[in-house]
């Protein structure tokens, strides 16, 4: 276990900002995390915890501890006829670990395929994406507390699982951090197409009896599309959340556009599409020398070079500001803000 000083941070983070930590440590395994606790260097010093780095968005150097979670491992804690439960370290790929459940035929992660990031951060904002959200497979996970040093499990109720959210990015905000997870996957599964572009890649192909492998495969295809890859364009993925409204606010908005586009989340409120208001307030495909905003989402903010955090900070500070002048309604950020 190295610890490095003045560690740039530049290839940690998937939009390819230049920032640097005061230290930095790999760290392996639950016993390298108490080890890194114990020394007394660190005892006043700030900790930042980083997984793949893709929501994460550096307006400036950290000055203090970042911690690289690296845990890895996947073993089947309990199975039958019906399903397994599949314990995962918290530092494994989240893409090569839909993969690894789609190759296996086991059903309920194959809708969050090509998400960025790793293992242990997916709990943390409730990643959802085509209608599934990981609190639907989640079992429970163990974390370290940083303040005791022991080892908490939470259940899926203690997750306090929201919309992007979870109480580790409210209450329990850098008090854990997250070992392992624990999913159940279903060996019989469901596919889950109920999104208009999933169901046109399928008809395209002509697979009228989609398997999980399918439905993986059309999701690939329509974020290749869509989305630009963090390793050619710095990105950090949906920049915003999906902003829920009610039904009166919603009936106004229609009103000047008909056209807005919207899912029911329950017989009262509605979620509307981030990107079609971004896009509908003209900033889709704007650029503003070596930043600004996917050409193909809306959603996206880009760093095509050199791009400073602070500037892409201060474009989202712009695109909120418009859309709440435009249609009175907030945005908020997914990513964590440095």
């Amino acid at each position: 276990m190295k610890i490095h000083e003045n560690f740039k941070l530049i290839n940690h983070n998937t939009f390819g900002v230049d920032a640097s930590s005061k230290y930095f440590i790999k760290i392996k395994s639950e016993a390298e995390l108490n080890a890194v606790f114990k020394l007394k260097q660190f005892e006043e010093t700030e900790i930042l915890i980083l997984g793949g780095g893709s929501n994460i968005l550096f307006t400036q150097n950290f000055n203090g501890l970042v911690i690289k979670n690296e845990i890895k491992g996947k073993k089947v804690i309990a199975e039958t006829n019906s399903f397994v439960n599949l314990k995962i370290g918290a530092g494994e790929n989240w893409h090569k670990l839909v993969m690894y459940c789609v190759d296996n035929e086991w059903g309920g992660i194959e809708n969050l395929s090509l998400i960025p990031g790793n293992s242990g951060t997916a709990p943390m904002q409730n990643i959802g994406a085509y209608g599934v959200e990981i609190k639907d497979t989640f079992v429970e996970l163990e974390a370290f507390e940083i303040a005791s040093g022991k080892i908490v499990k939470f259940s899926k109720s203690d997750c306090k699982f929201g919309y992007r959210e979870s109480i580790f990015k409210n209450e329990k905000k850098n008090q854990f951090i997250i070992l392992n997870i624990t999913l159940k996957l279903h060996k019989n599964p469901n596919v889950n197409i109920g999104y208009g572009d999933v169901i046109k890649v399928l008809e395209s192909q002509n697979i009228k009896k989609p398997n999980i492998k399918d439905v993986s495969k059309a999701i690939i295809h329509i974020r290749n599309s869509k989305l630009p890859n963090p390793k050619e364009i710095g990105n950090c993925g949906s920049f915003f959340k999906n902003p829920v409204i009610d039904q009166k606010k919603l009936e106004e908005i229609k009103k000047d556009y008909p056209e807005i586009i919207y899912y029911p989340v329950s017989k009262t409120h509605v979620k509307i599409a981030a990107g079609w208001l971004i896009d509908k307030a003209g900033w889709k495909g704007k650029t503003f020398g070596n930043y600004g905003v996917h050409k193909k989402q809306a959603l996206v903010l880009v760093n095509y070079g050199n791009a400073e955090g602070q500037e892409l900070y201060e474009l989202s500070e712009k695109i909120i500001t418009d859309i709440q002048n435009k249609f009175k309604i907030t945005l908020e950020r997914e990513v964590n803000i440095i």
